[in-house]
């Protein structure tokens, strides 16, 4: 059943309408009519020559991986899941894609701001850790370690476990202590908890060849042959919708990171909402390859848009394509649904479609999916000219987080 044949919701509940009610708010900003925001056109070609310059430094070879959760488990040169798979020994594809689905779906699940003071020592290596890299390292630990799994010790994740997970056990997990904060832990651990709870309920999504685990997810979408990107994106967000707490909810359908703007207009109750997604399509984006490493090829990549978080939209405040109105507004903190931050994350999300093709033609390259543009260039660009204009290194607008957001 298509978004347009389905409730009303449904068409909030699309890549599609992520990206043409951002188009629709950048629109209004290159007019002068999207309140708090000032773009500058004129400066995103020197922000394309940074992110492709970041893409050659880092990629040489051009040969750029798909922005994933996956290229965390990697970090310092560590192929961690690659151990974990070794060490399991999966009696079949499927049975390692149900892991895989497992592990991604739990650890984009917990990558939400850490906050700058927060670091992760790993065991064996004694890399010390922080933000993202740090929260998938330490997820796939206690996914390793079985803290997810009914019996206490495999690599999976069922959801009568999950549905009984503490703040307290992922505090040990992640190392937190009064001088080790996370921010939003226990939003992290309601979050799980609520995944749990949603895929206990839904049998016939989420345990079709096993008992009850977000890792199910992978026999209702590899059930055909290609699977076109968006189709996994709209699977998360009609079966795991429920999870995301006191959001927006339309015709009794929950409508996870989505949020209100008096910029969107239209003829119906879907009026003044813009969807963003950001962690939904951080999943999708990641639970790519598991279905190709099954078998299942993925297709309609582009799909997808970019992430609106605030490492990209960080990239286009701090490389001066976009200004806040208020001069000081980076000195106070704001809420996930002020105008100021909606408006933010629809300008990154319109302005990644913008330098993607500019990036492309910096590269020489036709064929450059925007997967790549993220994971190669937008995304660590921005981390670096964070760590260039902040001493802790953080976004250039604070965000008040709970945890299941940024």
């Amino acid at each position: 059943m298509s978004a347009l044949e389905g409730p009303l919701a449904w068409r909030l509940l699309t890549p599609e309408a992520v990206r043409e009610r951002s188009t629709e708010l950048y629109a209004a900003a290159l007019d002068g009519r999207l309140p708090g925001w000032r773009v500058h056109p004129e400066a995103l070609p020197a922000c394309a020559e940074l992110v492709a310059a970041e893409i050659r430094s880092r990629y040489p070879t051009l040969e750029v991986p798909f922005h994933a959760r996956w290229r965390h488990f990697a970090v310092g040169g560590v192929d961690r899941w690659a151990a974990l798979r070794a060490l399991a020994e999966f009696p079949s594809p499927a049975a390692e894609a149900r892991s895989a689905f497992d592990l991604a779906i739990i650890s984009v699940l917990l990558d939400a701001g850490a906050g700058a003071a927060w670091r992760y020592t790993e065991t064996g290596t004694g890399q010390v850790l922080a933000r993202s890299e740090g929260l998938a390292v330490a997820s796939l630990a206690m996914f390793a370690a079985g803290l997810f799994a009914e019996d206490g010790v495999s690599p999976r994740a069922d959801a009568a476990r999950l549905a009984r997970i503490t703040e307290a056990e992922l505090a040990l997990g992640f190392q937190v202590n009064e001088a080790n904060p996370l921010i939003g832990l226990e939003g992290r651990a309601a979050l799980l908890r609520r995944l749990g709870e949603v895929a206990l309920a839904a049998p016939e999504v989420f345990a079709r060849a096993d008992s009850a685990r977000p890792g199910g997810l992978f026999d209702l979408l590899a059930a055909g042959g290609e699977v076109p990107a968006r189709a996994i994106l709209i699977a998360l967000l009609r079966h795991l919708g429920p999870i995301w707490p006191g959001r927006e909810w339309l015709e009794g359908v929950p409508l996870g990171d989505c949020w209100r703007h008096p910029g969107i207009h239209r003829a119906d109750e879907t009026a003044g909402l813009i969807p963003f997604h950001k962690l939904s399509q951080w999943l999708a984006y990641s639970l790519v390859e598991p279905l190709a490493a099954a078998g299942h090829a993925v297709v309609g990549l582009d799909a997808l848009t970019g992430l609106a978080e605030y490492r990209n939209g960080g990239l286009f405040l701090d490389a001066g394509v976009i200004s806040p109105e208020d001069p000081e507004a980076n000195m106070r903190d704001h809420q996930p649904g002020d105008l100021l931050i909606v408006g933010w994350r629809a300008l990154t999300v319109a302005l990644l479609d913008a330098i993607a093709p500019l990036v492309r033609e910096r590269l020489g390259l036709r064929d450059f999916p925007l997967a790549r543009v993220l994971e190669g260039g937008t995304w660590w660009a921005g981390r670096k000219l964070a760590a260039g204009k902040r001493e802790d290194g953080g976004p250039p607008l604070k965000v008040i987080s709970d945890g299941t957001l940024f």
